[in-house]
């Protein structure tokens, strides 16, 4: 199959067009669009959305497609690139296997954060792909690019082994004698020391969230990190059972990006969310605007769809006027 990969800015709304598909966004989800993001959408990510409907691809695209055109976000994760994959294998085989199903459990598993805390981290497939990602240094244009190649090449791998009867989403012994994943899985082991510095670095929040079932509120530990440099960062501190002060594991994490851009997030097993948060970003973010005549066109983004429920913010693409000092202040009256 010809394919061209397109990247467009997270959060773009998009109508379906001919000879392409959209996936993981658009806000959509109907034939040519899958997207998860948007509130009357499943709790599945774009991967096992393609996978639980295949027609969303098949009677878009036509059997008779000799190239088809994949749109996804700038910088595509692991769901962009896993979905990517399976469209492009349903278009050329017209079905779904298990070994695609294989794949797009596994994303769902990735994309949720929801990959068990036992698992060696330097073996799955997510970890090895943020680890040839982490640290390039090229223009964004190229970064897409060479990431769309990389994933695709990945999941290829991921499917052929699948295919041979290996288990894939936790599977050391699968990259041995592949020097580049062999070197990415020596990245993601030396990334936990990153994960020190930057815990050495970090604020320690105690937090009251509420209770994703509406029933009240639970305390969690938390941590609020200023640029971190371990691209594993919420992997690790989730798993960490020696630092946090109730023991187990960090949370909740707040990254800030050279003061740009704030994504915070909350581990889902432990059954809260941040759900009236966004809410009031969005509402300091517009009396601050006002305040210096700036427009208000794009939104802090509050987890609003079934998938996420509300467990993770991030603030707005074009970058927001609060400072770190004023989002850890809302954090903690929200959480008290």
């Amino acid at each position: 199959m010809d394919a061209a990969f397109e990247f467009v800015p997270y959060g773009t709304v998009l109508d379906p067009q001919p000879g392409a598909v959209a996936l993981d966004v658009g806000m959509k989800t109907l034939p040519g669009v899958i997207d998860h993001h948007h509130p009357e959408a499943e709790p599945e990510c774009a991967a096992s959305l393609v996978v639980k409907y295949p027609n969303l691809v098949l009677e878009h695209i036509g059997p008779a497609a000799a190239r088809v055109r994949i749109i996804t976000h700038r910088l595509p994760d692991f769901d962009a690139l896993s979905s990517g994959f399976l469209a492009l294998k349903l278009i050329e085989t017209r079905r779904v296997d298990a070994f695609m199903e294989q794949i797009g459990a596994y994303a769902k598993l990735a994309d949720s954060a929801s990959l068990p805390d036992n698992i060696d981290l330097a073996a799955t497939p997510y970890s090895i792909l943020r680890a040839l990602f982490a640290g390039a240094k090229m223009p964004e244009a190229e970064i897409n690019v060479a990431r769309a190649a990389e994933g695709l090449k990945l999941m290829r791998f991921l499917y052929a082994k699948a295919e041979e009867g290996y288990e894939i989403v936790e599977n050391r012994g699968l990259y041995a004698g592949i020097e580049r994943y062999e070197r990415a899985i020596r990245k993601v082991e030396n990334d936990y020391f990153r994960y020190l510095d930057d815990l050495g670095r970090s604020r320690r929040l105690l937090l009251n969230l509420p209770l994703t079932d509406g029933s009240g509120r639970r305390q969690i530990d938390g941590l609020a990190v200023r640029n971190p440099t371990s691209f594993l960062l919420k992997e690790w501190a989730r798993r960490d059972v020696r630092e946090p002060s109730l023991g187990g594991g960090f949370s909740l994490l707040m990254t800030n990006f050279w003061d740009e851009r704030f994504i915070l997030g909350v581990d889902p097993g432990k059954g809260v969310n941040l759900r009236g948060l966004g809410s009031q970003l969005n509402e300091l973010e517009a009396a601050k605007r006002q305040a210096h005549g700036r427009p208000f066109p794009l939104r802090w983004y509050e987890g609003n769809c079934a998938f996420f429920n509300y467990r993770i913010i991030d603030s707005p693409q074009d970058g927001t006027l609060l400072t770190h000092d004023e989002v850890v202040d809302r954090l903690y009256q929200f959480g008290s």
